[in-house]
């Protein structure tokens, strides 16, 4: 099923750094990011990622901004207070009457498991001393990380990123599930809505990385062909049919350097109507950056 696209898209061309890579070279990474502007304010929390010989995804960063572009840091966590062996993607969401809170995807040492867990305090720089709650384990069979939540007058939704442990050296497969919640911390799973399609380039598979705004319901996904490519997804749409999310037939967008990798796309409506991305890209020596743009 092929869609018009209707919607602005993200794209490398006139990308604004936001956030450099740690350091020179593959494997050094600043990304997995998402935005939300509250108040006038957008926030921003992303990973810090070093090769894996340095250390993985270190440490999660908190930064506010007026303009979406120039940010300061707020708070940070490091992976250690959560004995994880990495980071990957934080997501902030406000809570209403209870302040913020800040889901993270922790990797199991000596392990391809990974869990999602949470803090929640009354403001962003309490975050470190909130409240932590584990809130999907995952088990022997799956690894869950990297959501997408979203809060409305319908409650809570998650878009869950699902790796299979039941086939040792496969484990970067993925697909997406969609989840319910009431109170953002015990969710209901609501089945597979996403996943990759043989022979495309999204064939290994398909990962939720942003709700657009508007209606129907479209998104935005990271996805790759092979093995060989995990780390260095591309981005893709697809709109919900009622039950799954169906991708629109068209190339995925990626960064015109090195690996080719634009991936963990976040979006943040802004009140001229327009869209703020933000999307970890490829740069020329391997290193990948956090840049926005404006659609």
């Amino acid at each position: 099923m092929t869609f018009p696209t209707l919607v602005q898209l993200p794209s490398y061309d006139d990308v604004e750094v936001v956030v450099p890579a740690p350091d020179s070279g593959p494997g050094n990474w600043a990304g997995a990011a998402s935005a939300v502007l509250v108040d006038g304010v957008f926030w921003l929390t992303w990973r810090v990622r070093r090769p894996l010989t340095d250390g993985r995804g270190v440490t999660v960063v908190v930064a506010r901004s007026d303009d979406g572009v120039s940010f300061e840091p707020v708070t940070q966590v490091h992976r250690d207070t959560f004995g994880a062996e990495s980071f990957e993607r934080p997501v902030l969401v406000p809570v209403p009457g209870l302040g913020w809170r800040l889901y993270l995807s922790c990797a199991t040492p000596g392990s391809k498991h990974w869990w999602v867990d949470s803090l929640t305090a009354p403001t962003v720089e309490e975050l470190p001393m909130g409240h932590q709650q584990v809130v999907l384990a995952g088990d022997a069979h799956t690894a869950v990380k990297d959501p997408v939540v979203t809060f409305g007058d319908d409650g809570w939704e998650m878009w869950l990123c699902c790796h299979p442990l039941d086939e040792a050296g496969q484990e970067d497969r993925m697909t997406t599930r969609r989840l319910t919640s009431d109170d953002g911390l015990a969710w209901t799973d609501r089945g597979e809505v996403l996943a990759g399609r043989p022979g495309e380039w999204d064939a290994r598979g398909a990962r939720v990385a942003a709700v657009l705004p508007g209606s129907p319901l479209t998104v935005l996904y990271d996805g790759r062909a092979d093995a060989a490519s995990n780390w260095y997804e591309q981005t893709g749409v697809a709109r919900w049919d009622g039950t799954r999310l169906v991708p629109e037939d068209l190339a995925p967008i990626a960064s015109p350097h090195s690996d080719g990798a634009f991936r963990y796309a976040a979006a943040v409506a802004l009140p001229d109507g327009r869209t703020r991305f933000y999307v970890e890209s490829a740069r020329p020596d391997g290193a990948h950056d956090l840049v926005t743009c404006v659609r």
